[in-house]
């Protein structure tokens, strides 16, 4: 399917997210969509697949104008969505939502959930996926859910598939896997729009580029014809140097201390310790155990076993209150369900964790409070129409960065940052790291859970690796590389 959008305009109100863009996708090839959050990648694609109307321009598909009026439309004719912002149904089982619209049904109308269940099996297979089939989808990490998504788009038997963010939750054994998949549809003549902020994959896999800025095109060209620096410096308009800045904080004494922490069925015999003005990174594959540790010290999941300790003294965490009592604090892995209140203002997201200290009489200062917020949002470099802006409004990056200024000036002893720069871009990563170097200098200890490696090598001072809820080794800065990782990941020495 060969696809041509030209000179693409869109506007929500005032805002104006594309301006002239083109965009072309040939046959059997794939090819990166790269820009910053907030560039208008995902606005372009949705235009595509019918689910906003553009406001000017032309999409052609095989020679012939053509506009789908919603993505289900678009669909039917061959094009498959698969968001960053993943669209699983929590209450229903992992083989109702991977037919949900589309079930399979016997000339009498009774559902057919044997036939349902073998092509279910045999997409789950190809993509090495364990997950049962019965179970509901809402007791699933993230990073299956990412994979729920990714098989139900590959089962329409789509032309065009466009993935963004497709690995933000994945491993590398599964990126690895999905990119076999993308090689096999590649090969049967589908073209897929690879939207990703993960450098490592576009030159791995992409054969051309398009690159967005501020909702214009800036540049296309074949993948072998660019670099990572060129790239860059399209998406920010300007140089960036230094991928992970380096910190000028020194360790100092340890502020938290973990003792045989266990949970039955996840983690057990965990001990660790983070230092002020240290950045531990944990590592690990899906399912090791990661993020239920940290779950686990920020109260949200309890301790069958074991003690945690802040500052020397012994603490009991048996809720969130309580670990924010002991200056823990916890950005999560799943900022839609988890980090956010999508209906409240940007400000009102910001300020949830630190509202009493700007009603220090029971009365909001809003001066305050507003001050805080506007600093925040310039330092962050968030982009918003105004702090009042509805959060779920925001592109997903611009979300994360919400998360993370919510826990920013309250006092933290220590930060859980749970794959703190997924659906990131470049640009926005970076600030995000000179954020962790800034709160380290302030003498805030960071424990870092990522499955970016490049990240956990560039941004740690120590890494732990977990391997099926045990932590198989810690490696210092000195003698860590990805290969040294990945072998005590997959239970290696």
């Amino acid at each position: 399917m060969h696809v041509e959008m030209s000179d693409i305009y869109k506007s929500f109100g005032a805002n104006r997210v594309l301006t002239g863009v083109n965009f072309e996708l040939q046959e059997g090839e794939v090819h990166a969509l790269m820009g910053e959050n907030g560039a208008g990648k995902s606005t372009l694609m949705n235009i595509l697949i019918g689910l906003h109307k553009r406001d000017q321009g032309t999409i052609i598909i095989d020679g012939q104008e053509t506009y789908f009026t919603n993505p289900k439309e678009a669909e039917e004719g061959g094009i498959a969505f698969i968001h960053q912002e993943l669209n699983v149904w929590r209450d229903m089982t992992v083989l109702d939502n991977l037919f949900i619209g589309k079930e399979l049904s016997s000339s009498i109308g009774i559902l057919n959930v044997k036939e349902m269940r073998r092509r279910a099996n045999e997409q789950f297979r190809k993509l090495s996926v364990t997950i049962p089939l019965n179970q509901d989808a809402g007791d699933c990490s993230v990073g299956e859910k990412q994979m729920i998504e990714i098989a139900k788009a590959l089962m329409t038997k789509a032309k065009v598939i466009v993935m963004d963010e497709p690995t933000a939750a994945l491993t590398e054994r599964e990126i690895q896997k999905l990119f076999e998949v993308i090689a096999s549809l590649k090969k049967d003549g589908v073209s897929i729009v690879y939207i990703s902020h993960r450098m490592e994959e576009i030159f791995a896999i992409c054969d051309r580029i398009t690159v967005m800025r501020d909702g214009k095109t800036v540049d296309t060209k074949p993948i072998s014809e660019t670099n990572f620096d060129d790239v860059v410096r399209k998406m920010v308009g300007r140089e960036l140097t230094d991928r992970f800045p380096t910190s000028q904080a020194e360790p100092g004494e340890v502020v938290l201390e973990v003792k045989n922490a266990t949970k039955k069925g996840k983690f057990r015999n965990v001990n660790f310790s983070v230092r002020t003005g240290e950045i531990i990174g944990f590592s690990g594959l899906m399912g090791a155990g990661r993020t239920e540790m940290m779950r686990t010290i920020f109260g949200l999941d309890t301790l069958d076993r074991g003690e945690i300790w802040v500052k020397g003294k012994k603490v009991v965490i048996h809720n969130p209150n309580d670990a924010m009592k002991a200056g823990i604090g916890f950005v999560t892995e799943d900022r839609k369900d988890e980090g956010l209140v999508l209906d409240f203002s940007v400000k009102d997201n910001m300020v949830l964790t630190n509202l009493y200290s700007f009603a220090p009489g029971g009365i909001i200062n809003n001066k305050k409070e507003q001050q805080f917020v506007d600093l925040l949002i310039k330092r962050l470099h968030i982009k918003t129409q105004s702090s009042s802006t509805l959060v779920r409004n925001l592109s997903g990056g611009n979300q994360q960065k919400v998360v993370i200024a919510k826990w920013v000036g309250i006092g933290l002893n220590v930060l859980i940052l749970d794959e703190p720069t997924r659906g990131v871009d470049v640009g926005a990563k970076r600030e995000i790291y000179q954020l962790m170097n800034e709160l380290t200098e302030r003498g805030v200890a960071i424990i870092m859970v990522s499955s970016e490696l490049p990240e956990v090598l560039g941004m740690s001072d120590r890494i732990f690796v977990v391997h099926e809820g045990e932590i198989n080794g810690e490696l210092s800065k000195q003698e860590a590389s990805q290969e040294h990782i990945m072998r005590l990941a997959t239970g290696g020495q």
